[in-house]
């Protein structure tokens, strides 16, 4: 998996099997910040007692830790919960070994060596497919399989933002459907917020068609600007 420095400085990594990077070359650290954390009120969200973000396909973890970074500025007692959703173990053990600067991103990874360390536990051909890890006022629920599963393991109305983050529709269709649309928004509160970069025609059409309100995100590395959707 070939390390990419991205125009911010922070790195990301190319998929061999998508063919597509995990992150805008624009900025990784960046395009977390404007494009899912920001659009999905994470400042005026971590006010609340307890935040839940629903995090599909974590990839590095720059959008949680990002989202915790705002998160503990805004409200530093707020517990926060996160559901996520990543099929490769692979990615995850990267997050070792990069060092973006995002504050708290150590508690990501101290996080991650216990994800790795309850696998190696077991069988080796086998993943543990669901995991939980508390650290400080964090609760993060790991499901480390197909995102299509997953998501029907998540309680119904607990989730207050979305970041929606899989490789391009065109490559990875299938987290891009009408279907799974629907079960995201199962999990949703009526004031959630859910985010994603694409604004393919097919992507928004899906989310309309799963009920969704959609609208524009900001442009950022790009003309075309990102998704934001809504009950």
């Amino acid at each position: 998996m070939k390390e990419i420095i991205t125009h911010d400085n922070s790195p990301t990594f190319f998929s061999e099997q998508y063919q597509e990077t995990y992150h805008s070359k624009s900025g990784a650290v960046e395009e977390a910040r404007k494009k899912f954390v920001e659009p999905c009120q994470i400042a005026l969200k971590s006010k609340q007692k307890k935040l839940v973000i629903l995090d599909i396909c974590f990839g590095l973890g720059y959008n949680t830790a990002v989202a915790l970074e705002v998160a503990r500025k805004g409200n530093p007692s707020c517990v926060i919960e996160v559901f996520a959703l990543e099929n490769d173990i692979e990615i995850l053990k990267k997050i070792l070994d990069v060092n973006p600067e995002i504050q708290h991103y150590d508690d990501i990874k101290d996080i991650i060596k216990e994800v790795i360390e309850k696998n190696l536990s077991h069988d080796k051909n086998k993943i543990n497919k669901k995991i939980t890890i508390e650290n400080k006022n964090i609760i993060m629920h790991f499901y480390l399989d197909d995102a299509r599963h997953s998501i029907k393991q998540i309680k119904k109305e607990c989730v207050d933002a979305v970041f929606l983050d899989p490789f391009s529709p065109k490559v990875c269709p299938a987290l891009w459907t009408k279907e799974f649309f629907e079960d995201i928004y199962q999990t949703m509160k009526k004031d959630a917020i859910l985010a994603t970069y694409s604004c393919a025609r097919v992507v928004r059409d899906n989310l309309k068609a799963a009920k969704f309100r959609v609208e524009d995100g900001p442009c950022i590395g790009r003309r075309a600007p990102s998704t934001i959707a809504s009950l």
